[in-house]
């Protein structure tokens, strides 16, 4: 995959966590931060559950669940 599409991955899932999460994003290099930090966790994730993602949606899918792993963490640690 090219740096430019993982790019616009992590923007796009950085994005639909944000409104999924709050119901806004972060502005575009906030989602796309948390997109691509997303990325690496749901790959991390779903290797752990022995689940594989393929293609373009595949990818999406990967990187959009790990980003709302993330603020969800990120969500838990701010409550204290």
């Amino acid at each position: 995959m090219g740096l430019i599409l993982f790019l616009i991955i992590g923007a796009v899932a950085g994005w639909l966590a944000g409104v999924i999460m709050k119901g806004d994003g972060f502005g575009f290099f906030g989602n796309m931060g948390v997109g691509i930090v997303g990325a690496l966790l749901g790959g991390f994730v779903f290797r752990l559950l022995g689940l594989s993602s393929h293609g373009l949606v595949g990818s999406l899918v990967t990187a959009t669940a790990g980003a709302l792993i993330l603020l969800w963490i990120v969500g838990m640690t701010r409550r204290r």
